[in-house]
């Protein structure tokens, strides 16, 4: 075994995700999935053990071969906490040391919130998740809304909080709890809730479409988040819109695209009508609708998500947020018409899901953060 201690939790780390996923059942199949030799492995493995992370029973009889035994994680060594939020609210989950949800908290957020009520209700929701288990705490994610700086730990701005700017979040966060902090865009997060706990599992390129409050996109390519020189990528709701104004448009994609827009065109009603009180809710009841404001939206849609295919190559789209609520129909009307607007997509392998996650998908990604980044003292 190396000595390099940093060496040494990195690979502890790497070998907790590979039998928390799955992927890893037995020390051979973790040896193979971490690249280092079978005894090497051994001792990572009887350290693990030793220091109740892992579980080592039973025999996994293969076709062949001597019998293996399992290796688990051991769901009591320790929990970890995600916790997303908006302008209007925050979520929050518990889930233990393999990855089952504890307990989940949902906090109403006031009228024109600040950064300041914004920190404090996050540390109320961890403490409210704590009251669920008596394992130790021992990492938070969180899924921030706009521009962040992930590894300094700073949410740089999110226009629906007016001072959300340049904002300290792991070192406010973390210096009262006490634990590692691991900050990360939500919609980032989003991506990893797909990889653990949605249909992002055995992929390795695919695209989050978020048309939520604003609209945005998350990206993963070769098993990794992308985020951008300046950690901007994805922030396709600034795009001018529609593509072909000229000069000077005050226009944004969000304006036309995001989930409430979406439903007040599909409910031919005004820019400035009121929505409904479950957005969601509104959106069902217009999931079989026909004619002009369905085919206008689609197409809309399909310009976007179409151009974005042939730049990104990915392998699916998977929906999140309000939208999904119009179905696969909806997704099976933008992949139709984005064909025809495009031929090039038939040989693109343009794909288009609803995400089988609900509104917690931002706090279970916030939770995977933590999980993947979690390393033994």
């Amino acid at each position: 075994m190396r000595k390099n201690p940093i060496f040494q939790r990195e690979t502890l780390g790497a070998a907790v995700l590979q039998v928390r996923s799955g992927r890893a059942t037995s020390r051979t199949t973790l040896a193979k999935a971490l690249g280092i030799s079978p005894s090497t492995v051994g001792l990572y493995v009887d350290q693990l053990i030793a220091e109740r992370f892992l579980n080592e029973s039973g025999l996994n009889q293969g076709p062949m071969g001597r019998p293996r035994r399992i290796l688990t994680t051991r769901p009591d060594a320790g929990w970890f906490a995600g916790v997303e939020f908006n302008a209007q609210r925050i979520q929050a989950i518990g889930v233990d040391f393999s990855g089952a949800v504890l307990a989940s908290v949902v906090q109403v957020l006031p009228a024109e919130v600040t950064a300041d009520q914004v920190i404090k209700a996050i540390l109320l929701s961890v403490s409210k998740l704590a009251a669920s288990t008596r394992s130790p705490l021992l990492s938070v994610g969180l899924g921030v809304p706009g521009l962040v700086d992930a590894k300094a730990g700073v949410g740089l701005h999110y226009a629906f909080i007016p001072d959300w700017n340049d904002v300290p979040v792991v070192e406010r966060i973390g210096s009262r709890l006490n634990v590692p902090v691991i900050l990360q865009n939500n919609l980032r997060a989003i991506a990893l809730a797909e990889r653990w706990f949605g249909g992002g599992h055995e992929l390795s390129n695919y695209v989050i479409l978020g048309p939520r409050s604003g609209f945005g996109v998350a990206m993963v390519q070769d098993g990794k988040l992308i985020e951008g020189a300046h950690h901007a990528a994805g922030e396709m709701g600034r795009w001018p819109w529609p593509l072909a104004d000229g000069k000077g448009s005050s226009q944004e994609l969000h304006h036309a695209l995001s989930a409430p827009a979406t439903w007040r065109r599909l409910a031919g009603v005004g820019l400035r009508a009121k929505l409904p009180e479950d957005l969601r809710e509104g959106l069902a009841e217009l999931a079989s609708k026909q004619g002009p404001e369905w085919d206008s939206v689609c197409e809309d849609f399909a310009r976007v998500i179409g151009c974005l295919q042939l730049l990104a190559d990915t392998g699916v789209f998977i929906l999140h947020g309000p939208l999904t609520m119009l179905g696969t129909r909806f997704c099976e009307s933008i992949t139709q018409t984005a064909l025809e607007l495009m031929p090039a997509l038939g040989a693109a392998g343009l794909r288009i899901v609803p995400s089988t996650l609900g509104d917690d998908a931002g706090a279970l990604g916030a939770a995977s953060l933590a999980m993947e980044a979690w390393m033994p003292a």
